[in-house]
């Protein structure tokens, strides 16, 4: 008997050494891990469109690609957008608190556009708004027999300790692994996407398949955004420049899609934007948009970190396409030009989270900075910052143009996980202080959580901090 209690306290003290010891590492940096899974591959290319998951509804003119976003700044307004193949049709939506039971309408607009000689259906875009916080709403879209009904639920009041769970989600295309990503998403709780860029992959095609791609892809994520708000930001592959086919406007087929709250954040561009949601203030950048001093977006963005504020939304996120830290071959550097003129501000601002897409893979840094480094002199490497973000790649959608596996080796000091699977990320929020983080894997047809996080948050962690080392010099004046 005294043996074995030797024995265990002996395994017990071997075992809180190991987990002192990992946890030095993941503090200060040093204990990256590049994942060695590889997966059995499904085909990297696109579902075909007489698959039903591209199913078109019945009836005359039926509402498709049904999808909604956020409305407004702090999560009271839900904009509605589907597409009537046939005519314009009705642009109102009725709702209300209770299903098939509509007591209240809103009207919408409508607009259509042209790439090529494709000509897009009738696209509706109806604000909702005045509506109540934590409820559910059904609400129906269309005509007669061939009207379609869904739901939606708001988020909570705009609160500290308000919980709430996100999705992220990069880069996603229609392809069977893009099917296995959202399915996968569906079932994980996640109450809102966050969407970090290239959503079609429209752009892979030519003349009219364009257009007929971008309407696949809405009816294929409708069963998801049809439910709940997807916070769009747009990455290279809605641009769509191509003079070979007359088509110059850039984001012309993402910005007559997908609308976003920009005007209710003071943006004078969709492209870039911020909501508040629960405990979160969430800021959308564009990447391929002009960002450098004096810049509309640059000036934008120094005004809306000047409208954060911690003690009601304790968690400051940045979503954008384009990967400021990436240790990966494929668009490596890329986000360069992005660091060196916002990095500093989101160090000041002590945000949480920046979640980015671009590179078909999925990867998450320690928090580290590199604001002392310019062409002549200061650091030329990152260095850990305990007041700096947490970058995250989620590029790992599913499209077609398959997988970033060259991870440049030795992994680097601010990498602390990487992985070339497909997969989604979900963040849930529990109060102003916690919030658990999970990378999920899609390991042949199933979800697996394969990179876990219990993050503090910036704000908080700083003040108590703070608080202590007050409350310590009190009481020793005393």
């Amino acid at each position: 008997m005294l043996l074995a209690c030797r024995l265990l306290r002996s395994q017990l003290f071997r075992f809180v050494i190991i987990l002192v010891l990992v946890f030095s590492y993941v503090e200060n940096g040093n204990a990256g891990l590049t994942s060695t899974f590889v997966r059995t591959l499904w085909p990297a290319a696109d579902i075909p469109l007489d698959n039903k998951v591209f199913a078109i509804p019945k009836g005359y003119n039926a509402p498709q690609q049904v999808h909604i976003t956020q409305g407004d700044y702090d999560g009271k307004a839900v904009i509605i957008s589907w597409v009537t193949p046939d005519e314009p049709g009705s642009g109102t939506v009725k709702y209300g608190t209770s299903e098939k039971s509509y007591d209240f309408s809103a009207e919408g607009t409508v607009t259509n556009y042209t790439f090529y000689k494709y000509k897009s259906g009738y696209i509706h875009h109806c604000l909702v708004d005045g509506l109540e916080y934590d409820s559910k709403y059904y609400y129906k879209v269309g005509e007669g027999d061939s009207s379609r009904d869904f739901w939606f639920q708001t988020p909570p009041k705009i609160d500290p300790d308000a919980s709430y769970t996100f999705g992220i989600i990069g880069d996603l295309g229609q392809t069977y692994n893009s099917l296995s990503t959202l399915e996968h998403y569906m079932k994980s709780g996640g109450q809102s996407v966050l969407f970090a860029g290239d959503l079609s992959y429209a752009d892979r095609y030519q003349y009219d398949d364009v257009g007929i791609r971008w309407d696949s892809w809405g009816r294929f994520v409708e069963q998801s955004a049809a439910y709940q708000p997807w916070i769009w930001s747009a990455g290279n592959h809605e641009i769509e420049y191509m003079p070979e086919m007359d088509e110059v406007h850039p984001f012309k087929s993402f910005l007559h899609r997908f609308v976003t709250p920009y005007t209710a954040s003071k943006s004078t561009n969709p492209l870039w934007y911020a909501i508040r949601r629960a405990s979160a203030h969430i800021i959308v950048l564009s990447s391929y948009s002009p960002f450098v001093k004096y810049t509309p977006q640059w000036r934008w963005l120094r005004e809306e970190l000047t409208r954060v504020n911690r003690e009601k939304t304790p968690w400051l996120i940045v979503v954008m396409h384009v990967p400021i830290y990436n240790s990966n071959a494929a668009h490596y550097m890329e986000g360069e030009s992005m660091r060196a003129v916002f990095e500093s501000w989101f160090v000041r601002s002590k945000v949480d989270f920046i979640f980015a897409g671009h590179v078909h893979a999925y990867e998450r840094s320690y928090r580290i900075s590199n604001v002392h480094y310019n062409v002549s002199t200061g650091d030329r490497y990152p260095v850990p910052d305990k007041s700096a973000p947490v970058y995250l790649t989620v590029g790992d959608g599913g499209n077609q143009e398959g997988l970033a596996g060259r991870f440049f080796d030795p992994q680097p000091d601010y990498s602390a996980f990487r992985e070339a699977s497909y997969g989604h990320s979900t963040l849930e929020i529990r109060n102003r202080t916690h919030a658990f983080y999970h990378w999920n894997r899609n390991d042949d047809g199933k979800p697996v959580t394969t990179d876990s996080v219990i993050f503090h948050n910036q704000y908080w962690a700083s003040n108590l901090h703070r608080r202590r080392h007050l409350k310590a010099r009190e009481h020793a004046s005393h």
